[in-house]
């Protein structure tokens, strides 16, 4: 991160890391079966950007919050994305997360499982009784377990589409969008939520609030899927192109079969095999990028941070709005 901004982003990511990290590592002890709680933070602990814990103590200061009241709840939203992506790679088969094997490939399919069921149930134990030790009111405590239940039914939701998508090559932009509202936005949109109604926000404030992180989440997905075919592997720290392999219809690869002449779709479609070589992804990409679907895929991406941004103005000036800005310029400019 080489602007000052990147750099002030940077240091007040790690500082919201190191709370939420230092909370789960407490709360995910290790102990009998050693193997289960291993397993269950192993992801946590090989890194990863912290980015939806980060925007719900944000959210919590942007209304006035404390955030030391926050911090079981940001936690759990990190115990919750971590569940869902431990069993995402084991339906995607995806052998890296993280820079590191998947759970499932150094555990193994039945504790991988195990680990992400582990986490699922702490999310719902720590926000019910980490809260109240923090003094918020009950009625809020249930307020926060009703979104958060209700964003992991529609995370299901958005997985199950995606999933339904590798098997045709007609999906539309329209049905992309609400796919990754459900599947990746939805989490965003309530880690914002959460964090104005502990922070005492009023309802408007939260319902921008939750506006703000749901475009956010889009613009995040679509930045993630220009990644998955054109960042450095080692950077983003899971396999380049594996998009393709797996036939996930991404915005680019959406666009890129909606304006490709016959060849140039052969030719795409060929990648999109489990059994596609390196030169058939690199053949591919080629393709896709000369139809002008990375750039078509940023600009989308850059219009749905503008909307974020709108959504912000109406709330109070201070330092954590302006964190919250800059996460949104941060999102459309990452590597990875």
């Amino acid at each position: 991160m080489a602007s000052n901004l990147d750099q002030y982003l940077s240091r007040e990511l790690k500082e919201a890391s190191e709370k939420v990290k230092s909370f789960l590592e407490k709360t995910l002890t290790i102990k009998k079966p050693e193997t289960l709680y291993e397993a269950s933070i192993y992801l946590i602990k090989a890194g990863g950007k912290m980015l939806r814990p980060y925007l719900t103590l944000k959210s919590c200061e942007t209304v006035g919050g404390e955030t030391f009241k926050a911090i079981p709840v940001a936690a759990a939203i990190e115990m919750l994305h971590t569940f869902t992506l431990i069993h995402d790679d084991i339906m995607d088969e995806d052998p890296v997360r993280r820079g590191v094997p998947s759970v499932h490939v150094k555990w193994g399919l039945p504790t991988a499982i195990m680990a992400g069921d582990l986490l699922f149930a702490k999310v719902y134990e720590v926000t019910a009784e980490e809260l109240a030790k923090r003094n918020v009111p009950p009625e809020k405590i249930v307020k926060v377990v009703g979104l958060i239940s209700k964003t992991a039914t529609i995370i299901c939701e958005g997985q199950t589409l995606d999933m339904s998508f590798a098997e045709r090559e007609d999906v539309s932009e329209k049905e992309y969008l609400e796919m990754i509202k459900k599947k990746t936005s939805s989490l965003f949109k309530t880690s914002a939520m959460v964090g104005g109604l502990i922070g005492g926000g009023l309802d408007w404030q939260t319902e921008r609030l939750g506006e703000y992180g749901e475009l956010l989440g889009v613009a995040f997905q679509i930045v993630d899927d220009v990644l998955g075919l054109e960042a450095d592997e080692k950077t983003l720290g899971k396999p380049v192109g594996s998009d393709l392999r797996e036939g996930k219809k991404t915005l680019p690869i959406i666009f890129a079969l909606k304006n490709a002449n016959q060849q140039q779709k052969k030719i795409v479609l060929n990648a999109m095999r489990e059994n596609s070589t390196p030169k058939n992804i690199l053949e591919a990409k080629k393709v896709i990028e000369e139809l002008g679907s990375i750039s078509y895929a940023t600009k989308k991406a850059e219009e749905y941070i503008e909307k974020a941004l709108e959504k912000l103005k109406e709330l109070p000036e201070n330092q954590a709005k302006k964190s919250l800005e800059n996460l949104a310029r941060f999102v459309v400019e990452r590597k990875f």
